[in-house]
């Protein structure tokens, strides 16, 4: 496999290959791409005979009800206490900013930063960045073939669910030939597509279209249409007995509305202090929103981005009008 960042998956493959520890880490509210290359990754070191270690935080279990089935044997949620001698890699992750490890967020951690994210604010030591990959998956895929492991079942599942999530199920304008490349070789190394689609997208909890029908009835439209909001508060959660893992995919409903330019769904987050994650999606590209989940301190894609925030419903909405009225014009 070529055409992927060739000087800096040099410097990783050596990494890989002359360390022996390894730390893996992803980014804060973990996405199909953040899971499927983090467990993919931990599969690839341990077939190297590597001692890898996967770290999730508390505060993010249990994971999406469509990633629970993963095998997340080796997984730790608080830094090991060798975790100065682990090489740390980054997967997924734009902003060293974005993840809950604040361990590693210092001078001395040695950090490999594997992304796609056109933003990426070049953390590394090794910075392998490739934005033009369809997902983190595929780079993880790209460095599996460097590093001549042959893939598990397993393993080619979750770099399937990394390709499948990121890419809309092959739907968004990230789906270039490399990643039906990538889909034909994992399916050749036993990935049934049928049955990761029914972990994924079917099976759901009927709390699960109890909240989306909440959330589908605080639909409302602003600017003409071209942004398309909903929110979901914490009544919303209570009231149908939903957990916080469920609000997954109302976004997509928001983004297929006609005329919308711009997505966003709203939830407010567990605690009680008033913070609420915002998910944004760009319909035709025109707005970037992933410079809109910059000016609030979050980050992503063109197409698809996100941002924690203390606003308020009516701080958001404004924030939002002004941010796509300064794109568009």
């Amino acid at each position: 496999m070529t055409g992927l960042a060739t000087d800096s998956r040099s410097r990783v493959l050596e990494e890989i290959c002359t360390n022996e520890h390894f730390l893996l880490v992803t980014h804060e509210h973990p996405d199909g791409d953040a899971i499927g290359s983090l467990v993919a990754m931990h599969g690839i070191l341990r077939a190297l005979g590597k001692d890898s270690l996967m770290f999730i935080a508390a505060p993010e279990l249990p994971l999406p009800l469509e990633y629970r089935w993963f095998d997340l044997d080796g997984m730790v949620s608080e830094p090991p206490a060798d975790l100065d001698s682990r090489t740390v890699i980054f997967l997924d992750c734009g902003n060293i900013d974005r993840t809950p490890v604040h361990a590693v967020r210092n001078d001395g951690a040695h950090i490999l930063n594997l992304d796609h994210h056109h933003d990426n604010t070049m953390f590394g030591d090794v910075d392998h960045v490739v934005p033009e990959a369809s997902c983190t998956a595929e780079i993880v895929w790209d460095l599996m073939h460097g590093l001549s492991v042959r893939p598990t079942k397993e393993l080619a599942e979750a770099l399937y669910v990394g390709l499948v999530t990121d890419t809309g199920r092959f739907m968004y304008e990230n789906t270039g030939p490399r990643a039906h490349l990538m889909a034909a070789d994992l399916i050749e190394a036993g990935v049934q597509s049928d049955v990761v689609y029914r972990r994924l997208y079917e099976g759901m909890p009927y709390a699960k279209i109890e909240l989306l029908g909440r959330a589908l009835s605080h639909v409302r439209r602003h600017e003409d249409g071209r942004l398309t909001m909903t929110v979901l508060d914490r009544t919303d959660f209570d009231v149908t007995g939903a957990d916080d893992s469920l609000a997954e995919g109302v976004i997509d409903h928001l983004r297929s509305v006609e005329g919308t330019k711009v997505a966003a769904f709203v939830r407010h987050l567990q605690g009680g202090d008033g913070r609420k994650k915002t998910s944004l999606r760009s319909t035709d590209g025109e707005v970037d929103v992933s410079a809109i989940a910059r000016e609030a301190g979050g980050g992503g894609h063109r197409q698809a981005a996100g941002f924690t925030t203390a606003m308020s419903e009516d701080e958001i909405l404004t924030f939002l009008r002004e941010q796509i009225a300064a794109q568009l014009g």
